[in-house]
């Protein structure tokens, strides 16, 4: 149950003196102000402040979000940036974040408020995208520096931002350049404005000169502190995705709600089966459901015992393991028509320890409704009196336990309750089965299973089916029907070009969800000019959104050429010539997955209802939530709870899920935040705001609107 403020109050006292601290060096006085823990997000809709409220929802951090453009809005003023609670002041955002350094007209008393309370409580803002000028602590650009495209620059974390907010970087920030013909970064770069206390954190050098030019940097004014960003972006570009944490923990000071890590996980599907080969001459799978031709010869794909060594070997050297989701019958078989061997399935059992292992059903059938593949494509098919014809529970339940079983004998390092069905099938696959399998949930039940592995691309939120909370997955576009490059290249142009130009026409079929190539791609380059650099893109945008769901590939995408390796290379390859040592790429196994999505989500269902509220006063931090709830919190090194350390270390900060109980969270922090807020809210004049960014008169030449790409 959330306990009241009072309450609260008194708790945390009663804590710091069980500890043997003085109250008044943990919540110093009366008149020590109370910082909410919420941050404020005045919106014009574009796409940097988007950026940053979505950064803010993915992590768990609480804000408002006012809608400069909404007819009925909050007035921004005193009352609703401040008040008293017992007493005591109190400022209901511990940030604030604007379109640029002065949304409003000119004399606007919204901004007026604004910069008395930043000034009043030390609460620093983001100009979430500004152009360089002496009212933000630089040169105009266009005198001291350049305005234009920085498509494909090469940005660099400086030495006061590698000690400060963006510390976890190892210094280089490249901008994309997906596009030769779409403009995707617009930025303005210069030097700080004479006299100014402009310290530059991320800077580019400036085109056509020895000079870098600051494109993050924190300007010291009038008792204010802002983070002024003088490029444009959206919340899927790279660029962004590597400083999201260093703004976020800049504007919090590092004590803020939520918690963010880089997360990445691979599944091999149908390990020790074999995979059906893409038959290049006649544009199908033979084996599939889809590829009906009874003549054309089936030639399947399986790793080798070499392949297992390769796979131990990588995972080796990028200190990195690898979830295999294995069919036994895939060696029961094979042993059966090879006297008794397989090396391959021997070799796995020697290296058992080496991977995580993950149910995948015996024999790989389709568990959903029986299929009727007279017709392409396939059907569900139905029961005399018209009724669907579903998958029996006893059947997909002998295929868990069998499965389950064999991996048991064989000593496999399992968790039980993790299952991966044969093409996430008894899950609805529109459109030919929009529906569950009804005897899927009570299988699942027979064999104690909670995490079920589903595909995000039809299935992307987590939901409960049986006992089992899914755990999306993100498919590879490596294909699992090639073992060679020049085979997925040739699928690919299949797939990805118009009927002119020999493909199949999904792509013109389909423009909402997939885009032609503007000429196919050739079989002896394609896969490594074109297709690894854009999986490997869209892998490392999900690893660097905080997302922790899984990717998947499959078995023959380990053996021949072995082509899921360049993407997994560059993935974290890339990653670690980025990151610095202490914020590494974390690698779960599925049922932790599933336990943070699921924390997730009741997380934010606590903040969006109103029943979270937290807090600082000086060192000391309070979170009251309801019972059971685990409150994620990101603080300081130092920070204790109870007298012990709090948290886990990453990027340079710790942090954890705490269950909350009767009694509120209660942290205190190893020293207050470097900027405190003054305690008479009367001292000192406050300055006239700048006038509004698009009000301000510049220099010819400075474009004021500029174009961004969004993610295709």
């Amino acid at each position: 149950m959330k306990r009241s403020m009072r309450t609260a109050l008194c708790t945390v006292g009663a804590m710091i003196s069980t500890l043997g601290l003085s109250v008044g060096a943990a919540q110093a006085d009366d008149t020590t102000p109370r910082i909410d823990l919420r941050v404020l997000v005045v919106s014009d809709g574009g796409p940097a402040t988007d950026a940053i409220a979505a950064e803010l929802r993915t992590a768990g951090t609480p804000y408002t979000e006012i809608d400069l453009g909404q007819s009925g809005r909050p007035v921004i003023d005193e009352d609703f940036l401040a008040d008293t609670v017992d007493g005591r002041p109190r400022a209901k955002f511990q940030a604030v974040v604007l379109p640029d350094d002065n949304p409003f007209p000119t004399g606007s008393a919204e901004m007026a408020a604004l910069v008395e309370y930043e000034r009043t409580y030390a609460i620093p803002q983001v100009d979430a995208y500004t152009y360089a000028r002496p009212e933000v602590g630089l040169g105009y650009a266009v005198q001291a520096g350049y305005a234009g495209s920085l498509d494909g620059a090469e940005a660099e974390v400086t030495a006061a931002g590698r000690s400060g907010p963006f510390g976890y970087l190892d210094g280089a920030v490249p901008f994309e350049d997906n596009s030769p013909t779409v403009g995707e970064s617009y930025a303005y770069l210069s030097t700080p404005a004479a006299g100014a206390d402009f310290t530059p954190y991320v800077e580019a050098r400036i085109p056509g000169r020895t000079t870098r030019g600051s494109l993050v940097g924190e300007y010291r004014h009038d008792g204010r502190r802002e983070l002024v960003v003088t490029f444009v972006y959206n919340q899927y570009q790279q660029q962004f995705r590597l400083l999201a944490r260093g703004i976020v923990e800049w504007m919090t000071e590092g004590v803020h709600l939520g918690a963010s890590r880089n997360y990445f996980a691979v599944h091999v599907d149908d390990v020790l089966a074999a995979d059906d080969r893409w038959n290049s001459e006649h544009n199908c799978t033979p084996g599939d459901v889809d590829c009906t031709d009874p003549t054309i010869e089936a030639d399947p794909i399986r790793m080798t015992a070499a392949d297992v060594d390769h796979a131990t070997a990588w995972q080796d050297e990028h200190g990195f393991t690898l979830d295999l989701a294995y069919n036994a019958a895939g060696s029961v078989d094979h042993r059966e028509e090879n006297g008794g061997t397989d090396a391959l399935a021997d070799r796995f059992l020697a290296a058992r320890d080496e991977f995580r292992w993950i149910n995948h059903t015996y024999s790989h059938p389709f568990l959903g409704c029986k299929q009727d593949t007279s017709v392409v494509p396939w059907r569900c098919a139905t029961t005399a009196d018209g009724a669907v014809d579903w998958v029996s529970r006893t059947e997909i339940s002998d295929e868990i336990a069998l499965n389950r079983v064999w991996g048991e004998t064989n000593g496999l390092p399992l968790e039980n309750e993790e299952l991966v069905t044969g093409e996430h099938s008894g899950l609805k696959v529109t459109p030919q089965q929009p529906e569950d399998n009804p005897h899927l949930g009570p299988a699942l039940a027979d064999n104690g299973i909670t995490w079920l592995a589903s595909d995000n691309s039809r299935d992307p939120g987590q939901r409960q089916v049986g006992p089992a909370l899914t755990v999306s997955r993100y498919p590879m576009n490596v294909f699992y029907n090639a073992g060679r490059a020049a085979e997925q290249v040739d699928e690919y142009n299949w797939i990805y070009t118009s009927r002119a130009q020999g493909g199949s026409g999904i792509c013109e079929d389909n423009p909402a969800t997939s885009t032609c190539l503007t000429e196919p791609l050739d079989t002896a380059t394609g896969y490594a000019d074109h297709i690894v650099p854009l999986e490997t893109r869209i892998a490392f945008g999900h690893v660097l959104a905080n997302d922790p769901k899984p990717h998947f590939i499959h078995q023959s995408n380990l053996a021949e050429d072995r082509i899921a390796y360049p993407v997994l290379d560059g993935v974290l390859e890339g990653y670690a010539a980025l990151f610095a040592d202490d914020t590494p790429v974390v690698n779960l196994r599925q049922k932790d997955i599933g336990a943070e999505l699921e924390r997730r989500a009741a997380w934010r269902a606590a903040v969006d209802a109103g029943e979270v509220t937290a807090y600082r006063i000086g060192t000391a931090v309070t979170v009251e939530a309801p019972d059971g709830l685990a409150v994620p919190a990101t603080m300081p090194t130092g920070t204790t709870a109870g007298g012990a350390a709090y948290g886990d270390a990453y990027a340079g900060l710790v942090s954890a899920w705490t269950p909350a109980d009767t009694e509120p969270l209660a942290l205190t922090l190893s020293s207050a935040p470097a900027a405190q807020p003054t305690a008479d809210p009367d001292s000192g004049d406050v300055s006239e705001p700048s006038a509004s960014a698009p009000d301000t008169e510049v220099p010819a030449g400075v474009t004021e609107q500029v174009p961004y790409a969004p993610q295709s």
